[in-house]
C-alpha cells in the first residue's frame, strides 16, 4: 500500500504562499526606491533650473545695464547737442547762392507744364 503525507501539499502550499509573500515585499520595496529615486531626480531637476534662472538672471541684468549705459552716453550727446541746434546760422555768400540755385530748380520744376 502506497501511503501519501499529507504534509507535502501543505509544505508546497507553505512555500508557494511565502515565495508569493517575498515578492509582494519585494516589489514593495522596488516601488518605494523608484518613489525615491523619482522624488530624488525631481530635486536634481529643480535645482538644476534655479541654477539656470539665477544665471539667467545675471546674463539679464548684465544686458540691461549695458543698454542703460550706452543710452545714458547717447542721450548725453543729444542734450548737449540741443544749444547748437537752436543757434542761428548765418549764410555765407556761397550758400546763399547754392541755396538761390536749388530753389531756381525747385520752381522751375513745379511750373514747368506736361506730364
Amino acid at each position: 500500500m502506497i501511503t501519501t503525507h499529507p504534509a507535502a501539499p501543505n509544505d508546497a502550499v507553505d512555500t508557494a504562499i511565502a515565495n508569493v509573500l517575498d515578492a509582494e515585499h519585494a516589489a514593495r520595496e522596488a516601488v518605494a526606491q523608484a518613489g525615491e529615486s523619482a522624488a530624488a531626480l525631481t530635486e536634481e531637476a529643480r535645482a538644476a533650473t534655479r541654477t539656470l534662472a539665477a544665471r539667467t538672471e545675471q546674463r539679464l541684468r548684465a544686458i540691461r545695464a549695458a543698454f542703460e549705459a550706452r543710452t545714458a552716453v547717447e542721450v548725453a550727446a543729444l542734450d548737449a547737442a540741443v544749444p547748437d541746434a537752436g543757434a542761428l546760422h548765418q549764410l555765407t555768400a556761397e550758400e546763399r547762392a547754392r541755396l538761390d540755385a536749388a530753389v531756381a530748380t525747385l520752381a522751375a520744376e513745379l511750373t514747368r507744364p506736361g506730364p
